[in-house]
Parts: C-alpha cells; structure tokens; sequence
C-alpha cells in the first residue's frame, strides 16, 4: 500500500482543527473562502509549513479558477516559501518542489524549473523519482548531455527503472544510435513503468526497429495504436485532431484546394527557373535535411515558410514565387508545416517517416524529374 504522506510537524498538529476546517473548504471547490482561511492561518501561526501550502494550493486553484498567470506565480513563490520554514516534514517538502516545479514549467520558466528540481535531488539523493524528473527538466531546455548523465546515474542505482530506460533510450536514438537505443526503450516499454506509456517511446522504437530492418517494427506501432497513441499503424503523429479524414493520397479536388493546385500547376516553370538560379553551393542557400531522415545521398532544402513565418531573406532571391504563394494564406499562414524547395540527388533513400500532425496535407509539385527511377511512397502504395 501507498503510504499516506505525513504533512504536520509537532507544531502543526496541535492546530490541526483549523487546518482541516480550512482544506475541507479547498476540497469543496470554496477557493476564495479556502485562500482567506489559509492566509488568516498563515498570520496567525507564520512558523505552521502546513498552513502556507495550504495557502500555495489555494493561489494554485484559484490561478486555474481565473486563467491567472499572475496568481500562479504568487502560488510559486508561496510553495517555495514553504521549504525554508523550521521543521518542515520532508514528504511536505517533496510535495512543494515537485508542485512548484511543475507550474514553473506549465508558465515556461523551465531554466527555473531545473533550479527547483535540482535543489529537490540534492535533498533527497536517493529518490530515484526525483532525478527521473530531473532528466525530464534537462531534456525540455534541450540539454540531452546533461539528461543522459542523470538518467545513467538512475540506472547504477535502479538497473530497472523503465522511466530511465525509455528516456535514455530516447537520448541515443536521437543521438543516432540507433541499435543501442533499441534495448532500453523496448524494456523500459515492457516494465509497464508510470510514464512508459507515451506515444514518443512507441514511435522511436520502431522507427529504430525498421531502420535495423527488424520486421518487428510494426508490431510496435500497432501498440502505440491500440493504445490510443497513434491515429493508425502508418499515421504515427502525435499531434492530431480527431475526425480528420486519413488516405495516403489525395486528388487535388478532394483537398479543397484545387486553386491553388492550379495555380502552382499552372507557373511550374516560374517557380523551377528561380529555384535552379539559387542552386548555387557557393552561396549555401540550400542547407542539408537535419531530421535525420536520410538513410543515403544527399538531400538539402531551401525553406521559404516555416511555421506560418516567411523568411524575408530567402523570398528576395525567389520574389516571383513567393509573390504567387502569397495569395495563398491557406498555405503560408499553416502553422504546423513548411513551403520549400527541396533537392534529391541521384542515391538517396529515406527512411519511412510520418509527419508530426494530421492538421496538414503535404503537396509535392516536381520541378525537375527524372523520367524513370524516382518514387515515392506513402503507406503501401508506391508511385
């Protein structure tokens, strides 16, 4: 059984009738009348750390009630006051960083965030949970160097521990160790861990797996289906909205485009002159894909639109075609994706990859096109 965290000291327990009046206020959704008991509390016995959690829980709930941000960071300040207080019970400190941390990230402050982390390790060394959390912290500023060192000191101590081993996991693969990276998210799967069960892990697996060769794969992506993770065995974004029709392919009617279709159709010359004029390595406007999507050859990318943002500086060496797409706020105003010229060269293979949302569809207009070995594919069918 899960122990109950003990949260009164010596002190606390001896007014444990207004502290338990005030909560019951909290519990009932009360959250103004449960912030005046809580503050009155706090005035009253400014030594009491159960009263000014109490209080921080209360600025917590009423930051949600009133969409504050400003509330939520008197909640912050409030739960860090907490841990500086005499005679605190550690599962009351345990509760309190872990709380701030998480609403430090929840509004952003993810440098912050770390601080409160770290400081929770360094209280409590030997909770395996807390540097797990720790790794989490690293890997949301982009730190993987600093993540892996944390979660490799939490498999020395746990050599079990299926929340390490999914995130170390993670950290090779996007490393590019692809076959280390295998084992440990597979076990780190397996264990059934709390914070296992996350489409990432079923989606890097086996994207590992198949570029091993491993037919297995695909039993993997199944899982992440069933499981709710992925829209379907060859859709494996893990953005979606429900209810989006899903087909590989799509006829330029059925996108409800067909304008703008036609109109990139109809300039394909315009648009293939002022992309071969900027084909020049010297002026390194084209830069190499850096999802690590290439198996072989060479693959580089010049990117007009990203995110719904023009780069200015790349449309002044191809204006006539960024003035055409311009009439097109549909495509230049998509926020989940990219307009861009995009070279092959003669080799190149990538691997089988989704995309990061269902919120798009992906037009290709070929510009300069060999007349036989070129293909793509996309679910089953090639073409």
């Amino acid at each position: 059984k899960k122990k109950k965290p003990k949260l009164l000291n010596k002190f606390d327990r001896t007014i444990k009738a207004e502290l338990d009046a005030a909560e019951k206020l909290r519990k009932k959704g009360r959250v103004e009348e449960a912030l005046r008991a809580f503050e009155a509390l706090v005035n009253q016995y400014p030594q009491s750390p159960r009263a000014k959690y109490g209080k921080a829980q209360s600025e917590d709930d009423l930051a949600e009630k009133m969409r504050s941000n400003e509330m939520l960071q008197q909640a912050i300040n409030t739960y860090d006051e907490v841990v500086s207080l005499p005679n605190v019970p550690s599962d009351l400190i345990k509760l309190s960083l872990k709380r701030e941390a998480d609403r430090q990230q929840f509004l952003g402050r993810m440098r912050g965030s770390l601080v409160t982390l770290q400081k929770l390790v360094q209280l409590f060394p030997s909770d395996t949970s807390f540097k797990n959390d720790l790794g989490v912290g690293y890997l949301l500023i982009g730190d993987n160097n600093n993540a892996k060192k944390v979660y490799e000191e939490v498999l020395s101590l746990a050599p079990n521990d299926g929340f390490a081993k999914v995130h170390y996991g993670f950290i090779l693969k996007a490393e590019n160790k692809i076959a280390e990276s295998i084992p440990y998210l597979q076990e780190g799967l397996e264990s059934g861990d709390p914070g296992t069960d996350d489409g990432r892990f079923y989606f890097h697996l086996g994207d590992a797996l198949q570029r091993m060769g491993d037919k297995e794969a695909y039993k993997w992506y199944e899982l992440g289906y069933q499981r709710g993770h992925f829209a379907s065995v060859w859709q494996r974004s893990l953005y979606n909205v429900k209810g989006l029709k899903a087909q590989p392919w799509w006829t330029a009617r059925e996108t409800g485009y067909t304008e703008l279709v036609k109109s990139l159709e109809k300039n394909w010359k315009l648009i293939r002159d002022e992309g071969l004029a900027v084909m020049d390595k010297k002026r390194s406007l084209f830069l190499p894909e850096d999802e690590n999507l290439r198996e072989k050859g060479d693959w580089s990318q010049f990117t007009l639109w990203q995110q719904g943002r023009k780069n200015e500086n790349a449309c002044k060496s191809v204006p006539k075609t960024c003035a055409l797409l311009e009439r097109f706020p549909e495509a230049t105003g998509c926020r989940r994706g990219q307009i861009k010229y995009s070279i092959m060269h003669p080799g190149t293979h990538v691997w089988p990859h989704t995309g990061p949302t269902n919120c798009r569809l992906r037009m290709h207009l070929g510009l300069v096109i060999p007349k036989e070995g070129c293909r793509i594919r996309c679910a089953q069918e090639n073409r």
